[in-house]
């Protein structure tokens, strides 16, 4: 008998098909009036709204479906942060500068690596979701100086940014708009005094930064590692210069100076990278309308020019103007693909977010969750599974918590569990649910790179594949999460600074 062989269905297509099913669905949906029930804090007071799914099959729904694809590629972030920041790593391989930073990490053992990477990128969610855009392709490249599969690279990575959001050493500027959510649901109709502080979980937080770079180097050098074929392996000629790497980092001293000095407060001639309306400093630092929010990546690009441009002078792996012009193309090589799966995932993530489809089923979630009666331990499981399944579909913490934090931090604090808590355990959730979806956008960027270090031979990059890949790692990284959750409830530890999990 002939074995029946395996329909692999490659990125595109995939994702073509999860939009047409999403299409579908909106026409079913809408055709039977399926609806859902959005609370929303307004004007001090909860109003709740009848949100209803838009049939992308009517005339106002394929107008949109016609129209939106330039406008949305248009104005896809991701993508110009991307195309700056292979700009930048692309340079610095070129020149040969890292090489030169990274090749004498060869002797470090291969668990340390691991950790490491998975530590860089825990602590990266300081940047939010530029993370992903930083972290990926650079340890891509280191990967590839150390001896290693850039394939486990990139899945590490991946893993570390996705798994760590909710953790971190210091917190970020999703932190804070969490907490001015958290604030608002809890002062409704509860406690009028309440006061969050971003500190409020920095000690939960710091912890779990080090409990999942410990187990996660475990998880993934026993499991993950012996799922991952050979990549391909690139040698180069680049030569390595004490004295360029001397010059270079004095330059990177000197402009990192420079970059601190313009973040730092009411000092002659800085703040100029701050949003000086704001009166919080990490809203004035990280806010929506802080010219470091956009410029972080272009100062990147900037410093690693210059001491790229530095290295490869002295060293002779740059020898005029053009080798220059053309290094900063190097890591775009084998990656045309990833602009045609931005498209189609760009197109299937508004065209979800048009249909409401995404909203209408966690608005049924978060009822559910209203609904329970009772407290204690199953609550918290109970929310933590829930805001799993959420973030499958919604992938974005800040949309996830306006719809879920009016209607989650009263029942958690008449539960007698503190906001701060709550939105710990939500932080800790997300993370897992990042992680396991195709309609998370930095996941897709994760498969193109994953196809740029593949050996065409031996892997065959699909969605669902990947996630398959990755599945048993992340369900353990979700059972550590959720250990990490529950023994701080349990052992009525301290989030932060005088900050209970507890009213």
């Amino acid at each position: 008998m002939k074995k029946k062989k395996n329909i692999l269905l490659g990125p595109v297509i995939t994702i073509v098909i999860l939009t047409f099913v999403i299409m579908i669905l909106s026409a079913v949906f809408s055709f039977l009036n399926i609806e859902g029930e959005v609370t929303k804090v307004s004007n001090k007071s909860l109003e709740t709204s009848v949100v209803s799914v838009n049939n992308i099959f009517s005339k106002e729904g394929l107008q949109f479906f016609l129209s939106s694809p330039v406008e949305t590629l248009k104005n896809f972030k991701p993508l110009v942060l991307l195309i700056i920041s292979l700009m930048a790593v692309s340079i610095g391989k070129a020149s040969g500068l890292l090489k030169a930073l990274f090749t004498p990490l060869k002797r470090l053992k291969p668990s340390v690596v691991t950790f490491l990477t998975l530590f860089l990128g825990i602590i990266s969610s300081f940047l939010g979701e530029y993370g992903f855009i930083l972290v990926i392709p650079l340890v891509a490249v280191i990967y590839q100086y150390l001896g290693r599969n850039s394939m486990l690279g990139i899945l590490t990575a991946f893993i570390g940014i996705s798994m760590g959001y909710g953790a971190g050493l210091v917190f970020n500027y999703d932190d804070y708009q969490l907490g001015l959510l958290t604030k608002a649901a809890a002062t409704i109709d509860i406690d009028k005094n309440y006061v969050f502080n971003s500190w409020n979980n920095t000690y939960a937080m710091a912890a779990s930064t080090f409990i999942l770079a410990i187990v996660g180097t475990i998880i993934i050098e026993n499991i993950l590692k012996p799922k991952i074929k050979e990549g391909v392996k690139e040698k180069d000629k680049l030569k390595i210069s004490k004295k360029g790497l001397l010059y270079s980092n004095i330059a990177f001293i000197i402009l990192i100076a420079l970059a601190i000095y313009e973040i730092i407060p009411g000092l002659p001639f800085s703040g100029l990278l701050l949003d000086s309306s704001k009166t919080d400093y990490v809203a004035k630092l990280l806010g929506d309308k802080a010219p470091f929010q956009d410029a972080f990546v272009f100062i990147y690009l900037i410093i690693m020019m210059i001491c790229s441009g530095i290295y490869g002078k002295i060293s002779k792996n740059i020898k005029n103007t053009n080798d220059f012009s053309v290094g900063l193309s190097k890591e775009f090589d084998n990656l045309g693909y990833l602009f045609i799966l931005l498209f189609f995932s760009a197109l299937m993530i508004s065209i979800l977010n048009y249909t409401n489809i995404s909203t209408v089923i966690s608005s049924w979630l978060i009822s559910f969750m209203g609904n329970l009666e009772f407290t204690g331990l199953p609550l918290i499981i109970t929310l933590f599974l829930v805001v799993v399944i959420i973030s499958i579909l919604i992938p974005d913490t800040i949309t996830k918590w306006r719809l879920s934090s009016p209607i989650l931090v009263p029942l958690f604090m008449k539960a007698n569990i503190t906001p701060d808590f709550t939105q710990f355990i939500f932080k800790a959730a997300d993370s897992v649910g990042k992680g396991l979806t195709p309609f998370f956008v930095y996941y897709i960027i994760m498969l193109a790179f994953l196809e740029k270090y593949s050996s065409k031979e031996n892997n065959k990059i699909t969605v669902f594949g990947t996630l398959k890949t990755i599945r048993s790692t992340v369900l353990i990284f979700l059972i550590v999460w959720l250990l990490i959750v529950i023994g701080w409830f349990i052992m009525s530890l301290p989030l932060g600074p005088d900050m209970k999990t507890t009213l």
